[in-house]
């Protein structure tokens, strides 16, 4: 037997075994690093919603959204609700109610129902131009100001000051209308 070479061959695999045992522990070490960034990740991911026309950048996180998509998607309601002739309110109705909130479904599609009916017998309609949008993240809400002008046979019978809150609320990874209300012109709502 050769000690020399058995000696050398052993020095060798030793050599290697803590190559090995190197690389085991990198690699357990980048394992617990990867753990760590994955559970600082969870709960803290944004979700991009689309309104239906993006003049700003917007986040919605978990279950807020930012007030830019606040303001977008208000102004689209409003103009759902608003802006309405006998021969828009219908398929305005229809999707405005993609937009509600399933448990306020009935109701508002009941309230447009009434509104057309309305329209339609007196022939009239709304323009709503909204002149501010205050919008609020911790309340989810946003309260539109502007002029309502209503017109009957072609005719302006108003030209008012109003203000509405519209307040949205989070459910199935998308934003829902919860309220439409109008609200007293001056208030800091």
């Amino acid at each position: 037997m050769d000690f020399d070479r058995l000696n050398t061959e052993r020095k060798d695999l030793i050599r290697r075994n803590r190559m090995l045992s190197l690389i085991a522990c990198g690699l357990v070490i980048s394992q617990i690093l990867t753990l760590t960034a994955l559970l600082s990740v969870i709960g803290s991911e944004r979700t991009v919603l689309v309104p239906p026309s993006i003049n700003k950048t917007f986040w919605v996180a978990g279950q807020r959204a930012s007030g830019e998509y606040l303001e977008q998607m208000g102004a689209f309601i409003s103009w759902l609700m608003l802006d309405v002739s006998p021969s828009s309110i219908d398929w305005k109705k229809e999707i405005l109610l993609t937009y509600v909130e399933p448990d306020q479904h009935g109701q508002f599609k009941a309230k447009q129902e009434v509104e057309a009916d309305r329209l339609k017998r007196i022939n009239a309609a709304t323009a709503f131009a909204p002149e501010q949008l205050v919008p609020s993240e911790d309340g989810q809400s946003v309260v539109i100001r502007g002029r309502l002008r209503t017109l009957v046979n072609g005719m302006e019978t108003t030209n008012d000051p109003k203000a509405y809150l519209v307040e949205f609320s989070f459910g199935g990874s998308r934003m829902h209308l919860k309220t439409f209300k109008e609200i007293p012109y001056a208030s800091k709502h």
